[in-house]
């Protein structure tokens, strides 16, 4: 109870004081992930970590099923039409050419690694996290094309990157065990084929009941919330049963929710973010915990890939992705940097370990992760606020026909 205990505590002092803590670099994930790592000195709260793993898998699991199943019901479908769209070209070139780019440095960083083992790696890290800069994408300074965009991108990569790991591990432990047909069927059959299913079913069945009870004025509003958050509970529970991946069930059942029941992304969404919330800060919490017991093993290669992770990584496949889009050069460069690296990767990589594939490059998976997640938290936390006020600053002093500054302009108007 101890972890518990600390966790609750932490909790209810943050919501105390969160509107002042707005106004700081200190952001949510620094704090329990600080918090975490001061835990770790505890005797008692590492006794516990070592009973409950399973459980607190468990949380985590929940708390990232919970945020893709959000994150997915909530963007409208006008937001990704278009071959010029900045989120489309963000989830496809941008993040295809991240994972690529991820298992190329991957394999020149570190030499031991097999392909498939960097693309496990490069797809865990692969997904962004925007909740490590919630300031960027609330902040009326930021064109709104710019905030969406971001946004848009992480609700959606980490769900995108699911299928990437899977195929990845799958592949790993063809190479490693000399099965390569069956497991890699048995890969496409169960993890993606029956969680896609899962998805579609719950999704779509569960938003055409919502709908037609909320045409039909059966639902209270408090009870429409909780109709909500049982889809992506349904998900897990479904998975669980068949061998498929609840990741990829919660993700697509987000998706197919809008197609019966539009109204998901106004009725039922908020009590799905808060709890989405909760679980998300206890991840930071767990990972500051776990974290603290390895980081003396951070070798000179692993916090060089961190170090590129977030930026070459990141940066050079947007930069590709934008070309002629004829934003700005600091608009380029923002984008760029704020892909943060956060509760997906964390899950993820927690998901990939408790799998026990028992892969040679294992280690240097698990502490690459760590290591470019730790930086991430503190680096994109602690420049959020200064950043914004560079950028601007950048964006007044573009031209009155500039893409940035017409959509400041629109922004304005339509007063978000």
């Amino acid at each position: 109870m101890i972890l518990i205990a600390a966790f609750i505590s932490m909790t209810f002092l943050f919501s105390l004081v969160s509107r002042r803590l707005e106004r700081t670099i200190l952001t949510a994930p620094i704090l329990f992930t600080a918090l975490g790592a001061l835990m770790a000195t505890s005797q008692g709260a590492l006794n516990e970590l070592a009973m409950d793993r399973q459980e607190l898998l468990l949380v985590a699991e929940l708390g990232l099923v919970m945020t893709l199943f959000t994150d997915a019901s909530r963007v409208p479908p006008r937001v990704l039409k278009g071959e010029t769209s900045l989120p489309v070209r963000l989830l496809t070139t941008g993040m295809l050419l991240t994972i690529g780019l991820g298992v190329l440095v991957a394999m020149v960083v570190f030499r031991t690694l097999t392909w498939w083992e960097a693309g496990i790696l490069a797809a865990i890290l692969a997904p962004t996290d925007a909740g490590l800069g919630q300031v960027i994408v609330n902040s009326p300074r930021v064109p709104h094309q710019i905030r969406q965009a971001l946004n848009v991108e992480a609700g959606l990569n980490d769900g995108l990157s699911v299928p990437f790991l899977m195929f990845f591990i799958a592949l790993a432990e063809a190479r490693e065990t000399s099965r390569g047909g069956s497991v890699l069927g048995r890969f496409l059959l169960e993890q993606l084929g029956y969680g896609t299913l899962i998805g579609l079913g719950v999704g779509l069945l569960g938003g055409w009941l919502l709908s037609l009870a909320h045409r039909k004025a059966w639902m209270a509003e408090p009870a429409t919330q909780l109709g909500v958050v049982a889809l992506p509970l349904a998900c897990v529970v479904a998975s669980e049963a068949t061998g498929a991946s609840m990741f990829i069930a919660a993700f697509v059942a987000g998706l197919a929710t809008q197609s019966g029941f539009r109204e998901v992304g106004e009725h039922g969404v908020e009590f799905t973010e808060d709890c989405g919330q909760l679980f998300n800060y206890f991840v930071f919490f767990l990972f500051g915990l776990l974290v603290t017991r390895v980081w003396a093993q951070f070798s000179f290669a692993i916090l060089a890939y961190a170090v590129l992770s977030l930026t070459l990584i990141r940066m050079v496949p947007v930069a590709i992705a934008l070309r002629g889009t004829h934003l700005s050069r600091p608009t380029t460069l923002f984008m760029g940097w704020f892909g943060p690296r956060g509760l997906a990767s964390i899950v993820l990589g927690l998901v990939y370990l408790e799998g026990e594939a028992d892969l040679p490059g294992e280690p240097i998976i698990r502490l690459a992760v760590m290591a470019t997640v730790l930086l991430s938290i503190f680096a994109h936390g602690l420049t959020a606020l200064p950043a914004i006020g560079s950028y601007a600053k950048a964006v007044a002093n573009l031209g009155e026909d500039a893409p940035d500054v017409l959509d400041v302009h629109h922004a304005t108007a339509d007063g978000t």
